[in-house]
């Protein structure tokens, strides 16, 4: 070969990468799979209206307008994690599927992290509580944005603790997440001077709490602590104030309760519970705005939940990332890189960072739920106790597992 020859090809190469580089930065085409319980204990505090929560942030992203085409797709993981695995590989290698957004059940969104690292798509989890998402199990490729065990553990289980609740007994979900909010609350309530005087594991999705109740009846422990969340917490809650157990003197902690919860169970049953949350529809003007607009397209018209916020959120973050890199690259890691250098900033969360490990940094608040008689129009179920700084609020990253943190 020529010397001018070999020139030539090399412009023509050079050239041609070009091209291809400039028409990836320009693809505009975008798939968002919605992954949740939606027919189960889970699926009011996400199922069906998770959905109408990132369709929201599609439309208010502005990118539709802007010629971008964004497909939201969703299924039923069934709280399992084959199940939830087998949607999510299916999504990815035959639907080019980008991200896989919410995953309620943290065992199934341990499973989706590691497939979205294996097929450098991203994991945009909401729903999933585990901590260890963000901690030994974080991923270049997967982000945690509204709450977690350990800000669970943190503000219900400090509170009352220091409040005089120095004796404790688990009822947990026998997975992945009850563990980490057992693990993680038994290390606050010890670090605060108290004392765990046992744990009953039940099956998730249980009807009949009777004879782990009995065991936290007999354990004559000052505070029952659910670790658990939906379904369960609701009729754990109910089968406990048949058994006379708050009457009797013993507190039960919801460690992990929605604002769906509330409704059903009804003020009277629920009322005095003491939880933390990071969002909550009646905070201020604009958590009011945006709620009242997801209330009369969701399913019910119910308020919407943490998690529901957290996905429209997200998701605007997303693809606000997306837009920053002028089109989709199909890179998942290159866009959280993208997404954890950009501010965070949106009505229901405020501005906040994304760190390193993942997680999106924001205050959480411990609420009480309202007498029936405090309660003054619909969904008027909470009252501010204290608020949490974002900075108390998650693991510092200096005691952080997550290995993408430089120590």
């Amino acid at each position: 070969m020529t010397t001018r020859m070999r020139r030539t090809a090399a412009i023509i190469a050079i050239a041609t990468c070009g091209f291809a580089v400039s028409a990836l930065a320009q693809d505009k085409t975008v798939k968002i799979g919605v992954l949740n319980d939606m027919s189960s204990l889970y699926a009011d505090i996400g199922g069906p209206n998770s959905v109408v929560a990132i369709k929201m942030a599609v439309e208010d992203s502005g990118l539709p307008a802007k010629g971008w085409k964004i497909e939201v797709l969703s299924g039923d993981h069934q709280n399992k994690p084959d199940v939830g695995a087998n949607i999510a590989r299916q999504w990815v290698d035959n639907d080019k599927v980008d991200a896989i957004a919410d995953t309620p059940n943290s065992g199934v969104a341990l499973a989706i992290n590691n497939i979205a690292k294996e097929k450098n798509v991203i994991l945009l989890n909401s729903g999933a509580a585990t901590a260890d998402l963000t901690g030994k199990a974080c991923t270049p490729n997967t982000v945690s944005y509204t709450y977690d065990t350990y800000m669970l553990a943190n503000g219900t289980g400090k509170a009352l603790t220091k409040a005089g609740g120095d004796t404790w007994f688990f009822l947990t979900a026998d997975y992945a997440f009850g563990h980490a909010l057992e693990r993680d609350t038994s290390a606050v309530v010890t670090a605060n001077g108290g004392k765990v005087l046992g744990s009953v594991k039940h099956p998730i999705n249980s009807s009949d709490f009777s004879s782990f109740l009995l065991q936290a009846q007999s354990s004559k422990a000052k505070v029952i602590g659910l670790a658990n969340a939906g379904g369960d917490t609701t009729n754990a809650i109910k089968q406990a104030a048949e058994f006379g157990i708050v009457a009797g003197g013993q507190k039960i902690a919801a460690l992990l309760l929605f604002i769906n919860d509330v409704h059903a169970l009804g003020l009277k049953t629920a009322q005095g519970l003491t939880f933390t949350e990071s969002f909550y529809w009646d905070m201020n003007d604009k958590t009011r705005a945006w709620s009242k607009r997801f209330s009369e397209r969701a399913s019910k018209n119910a308020m919407p939940s943490m998690t529901q916020a957290g996905n429209y959120a997200m998701v605007l973050h997303y693809l606000k990332a997306l837009e920053a890199l002028g089109g989709n690259p199909h890179d998942g890691a290159r866009v959280v890189a993208k997404m954890k250098e950009i501010p965070t900033d949106d009505p229901l969360f405020g501005k906040g960072p994304l760190r390193a490990d993942g997680r999106r940094i924001i205050p959480a608040y411990l609420f009480e739920v309202k007498k029936p008689e405090e309660s003054k129009y619909p969904w008027d179920y909470y009252k501010l106790v204290a608020t949490i700084s974002p900075e108390d609020a998650a693991k510092p990253l200096e005691a952080s597992e997550c290995p993408l943190v430089k120590k």
